[in-house]
């Protein structure tokens, strides 16, 4: 799936240059009998400080004045609208779901789900991608002393640890481990502020 309005970049530029972004983010975890969760949402702004319109090139700058530059593909839309000036806002997000199933009887596999909106011709420049991967795999080997649990899946067999003693004592050889993964972001661009018309 092709990501569209600067989603790949600007998330590519972030994780590569994040003195160069302003960012705040937030994580949390969950856990409940037979299931455990984290969570964590990141958000990001720059300002857009130059535009080649001939490579497409488009300069970001964090508010400790540092740069990087990003390249928006053919299939940016909008991208004639972006103004030097503009703010590019974006939000990524992403979770992790560890749940046991008693007994087992699901199907060992691993499956994709993916989605993706971008703004229409003429509006302001905007988009949004999401994923989610699950997999499920069987309990074949439980390790007291290591407090491991060995699960074949669809694709490899791996060692979990179990950090939590109250946790590892419910999985039992035969139950299953659903594992599910998630993200997201979504990308804006805010204008940048008109300046004041001066009265006559």
């Amino acid at each position: 799936m092709r990501i569209s309005i600067l989603l790949a970049a600007i998330v590519s530029a972030v994780a590569l240059a994040q003195p160069a972004i302003s960012q705040t983010g937030t994580a949390a975890m969950t856990s409940s009998p037979g299931k455990v969760g984290v969570a964590q949402t990141v958000d990001v702004a720059a300002t857009i400080t130059a535009i080649d319109k001939a490579t497409r090139a488009i300069t970001l700058k964090g508010p400790k004045g540092n740069e990087v530059q990003i390249v928006a593909g053919p299939e940016v839309r909008n991208f004639a609208q972006l103004k030097v000036g503009d703010t590019v806002n974006a939000t990524y997000a992403e979770s992790l779901v560890v749940e046991l199933k008693k007994g087992g009887g699901m199907k060992v596999e691993k499956t994709e789900k993916s989605g993706a909106m971008r703004a229409k011709p003429g509006e302001a420049p905007a988009g949004a991608m999401g994923r989610q991967v699950t997999a499920v795999g069987d309990v074949t080997r439980i390790d007291a002393a290591n407090q491991t649990v060995t699960v074949k899946g669809p694709q490899r067999t791996i060692d979990l640890k179990v950090r939590d003693p109250e946790q590892f004592k419910l999985i039992a050889v035969g139950d299953q481990i659903e594992v599910t993964y998630t993200e997201a972001v979504a990308v804006s661009v805010t204008p940048a502020a008109k300046a004041a018309t001066p009265k006559k």
